[in-house]
């Protein structure tokens, strides 16, 4: 991270100029890859300050002759970026976590939350990876899951239970790409969770060792995320049906863009070969 230093410097400068509070930053596992981590709060706050960040991390950049990027995998052989959404829901009257019970044992309602994100994160896919390159993000060994499993402190998961007390129990969304829009994708995982809390969702028991390769598989291709999309009424009832059509009708105008190029790596390998 000395390398990025000044970038580094810039941004709490810019940051702390905005209001806008950085809980931590440090370095990830990809080249030149720097995790921030940002305080917890409402999610339409939070989903304002993950736009305004990106706008300054770039500013920051450009300040010192370099670039930041947001694509979800911008390097072949190296992990892509996520935007990981951790969530509790706190009770509007008393102010306390609806996921923990008064002896501290974990709630229906938390058990609940993990069974609607498993039986709708398909659905919600093409709103946590809504691009073509989103799903190069996906795959075993790179801490991006591609399952909807869960467990306790478990990063192979697609959701993760991080260890903490009662008041501060929480369910970590693995899936999202940096890449998404933090409004549709909060909006997305908190509906999910919703949806199980409201039909009494049961999770499938949590999982156990190395989650990669295990259990049910997200979609991926973003193809395959608008057909479970376009097969979720309930999870498109509560996102509203009429976005809904407009937002499946841009990505399949962005999906027959995309089919319309020939890759360098299709040339490379076939121009001449075949």
């Amino acid at each position: 991270m000395d390398e990025y230093g000044k970038v580094i410097d810039d941004l709490y400068q810019f940051a702390e100029a905005q209001g806008l509070e950085i809980d931590s930053v440090i370095q990830e596992g990809g080249a030149g890859q720097i995790e921030i981590n940002l305080m917890h709060g409402d999610p339409l706050r939070l989903a304002d300050e993950v736009f305004l960040f990106k706008r300054t991390i770039r500013e920051a950049a450009l300040r010192n002759n370099c670039f930041a990027t947001f694509m979800a995998k911008p390097m072949r052989d190296e992990p892509g970026s996520a935007m990981h959404i951790h969530q509790s829901v706190i009770d509007i009257d008393t102010g306390k976590n609806i996921f923990a019970a008064e002896d501290g044992s974990e709630t229906d309602l938390f058990f609940h939350f993990i069974g609607g994100c498993q039986k709708h994160f398909w659905a919600a896919t093409p709103l946590f990876a809504p691009y073509v390159n989103s799903f190069r993000r996906f795959g075993g060994g790179d801490s991006a899951p591609t399952n909807i499993e869960w467990a306790t402190d478990n990063r192979t998961t697609g959701l993760r239970i991080p260890v903490s007390s009662p008041d501060s129990r929480r369910i970590e969304n693995r899936v999202v790409g940096m890449d998404c829009n933090p409004y549709l994708a909060i909006a997305a995982s908190l509906a999910c969770g919703y949806l199980g809390m409201v039909n009494k969702t049961p999770p499938r028991p949590a999982a156990t060792g190395e989650g990669y390769g295990r259990g049910l598989s997200l979609p991926r291709s973003l193809y395959s995320a608008l057909r479970h999309l376009a097969g979720d009424s309930d999870f498109r009832e509560i996102i509203g049906e009429e976005f809904c059509m407009v937002f499946e009708g841009i990505k399949q105008s962005e999906l027959e863009e995309f089919h319309s190029e020939i890759s360098s790596w299709e040339r490379e390998h076939l121009l001449l070969t075949v």
